[in-house]
């Protein structure tokens, strides 16, 4: 039997039911006993090994050092069997006797929050071009007796040329053509094979199978190039909770605020670490892949 659910901080407003991580969870029938842990969404699956029967009782228990203890009984039915779907609502630990209530100590003000990241993107410049011609030397009529190259119905005897470009590190060609422009143009024929595609190097080659004929070859000259732009945004703050997402490209998420009036900046890093809040990332279940944060404030902070 599979049990999957959420757990969530136990709140009348909806605005704080707040998702918990690392809650441990532990599903037990009596006779068979499972564990595992909620994600940074509070989600959490569970598999009972063997066939649970219609009538069972699984207890579950949830645990978290922040929470009181919470257990829960789920009577196996068709219902329950057909993977409905829990939610574990964990009531934060209280303070302790003779301690002075949070909301009468002096706490820091954290205001202007603003979230900054970094987003890299390529762009292509064209930087120039080139143009270059060389000849392909042959004399018409002249019988190939197979003595190759050879035109293409292997009656005369031909000669191929060839010309090679490099665009240099970074650069690349684009929109190569090439064309016949002097000589006997019908009787030749261009290969197209190692300039079709572009890039750093190129090379045409021709086959004349008549008199002397001269060949051009054109290109466009891009440049590739790296820049990073600053982007800023701004988290949606539910409670004592603030909520942002940024696109997978990002790099070197930060967020700036005020503490007590001082601006500060404070890089996540991969710890997600922060001095006045509590944070976890998952990635979006939408389409762009996007990573979505939530940091919660830690004791002796307020928005």
């Amino acid at each position: 039997m599979t049990i999957q659910g959420a757990t969530i901080r136990s709140d009348t407003d909806t605005r704080k039911q707040l998702p918990i991580s690392d809650v441990s969870v532990t599903a037990s029938d009596g006779v068979k006993n499972a564990s595992t842990a909620s994600d940074a969404s509070g989600y959490f699956k569970i598999t009972l090994p063997g066939v649970a029967w219609p009538g069972r009782i699984v207890n579950l228990s949830f645990r978290h050092p922040d929470y009181l203890p919470l257990d829960l009984q789920l009577h196996t039915s068709l219902r329950l069997l057909g993977n409905e779907l829990q939610i574990a609502a964990m009531t934060p630990v209280p303070p302790q006797p003779g301690v002075t209530p949070q909301g009468q100590l002096k706490q820091s003000v954290v205001s202007n929050i603003r979230i900054r990241y970094t987003v890299n993107s390529q762009t292509e410049e064209n930087i120039g071009s080139a143009v270059r011609t060389f000849q392909v030397v042959n004399k018409g009529n002249v019988a190939c007796n197979s003595n190759r190259p050879c035109s293409p119905n292997g009656n005369w005897k031909a000669s191929t040329g060839s010309l090679s470009l490099d665009a240099g590190p970074g650069n690349e060609f684009r929109n190569v053509r090439a064309s016949c422009i002097a000589g006997p143009c019908p009787f030749t024929r261009i290969d197209s094979s190692g300039y079709g595609n572009g890039g750093r190097k190129i090379t045409v080659s021709a086959l004349d199978w008549s008199d002397t004929a001269t060949f051009l070859l054109e290109a466009e000259v891009f440049q590739t190039e790296i820049n990073s732009n600053v982007r800023q945004s701004y988290p949606v703050l539910f409670g004592r909770a603030l909520n942002f997402s940024v696109p997978p490209t990002q790099e070197g998420v930060s967020i700036e605020a005020e503490i007590d009036g001082t601006p500060m900046v404070f890089p996540l890093g991969p710890e997600l670490y922060l001095s006045w809040a509590t944070c976890t990332s998952r990635n979006n279940t939408d389409a762009q892949g996007a990573m979505a944060y939530g940091c919660e404030l830690k004791p002796g902070y307020r928005f």
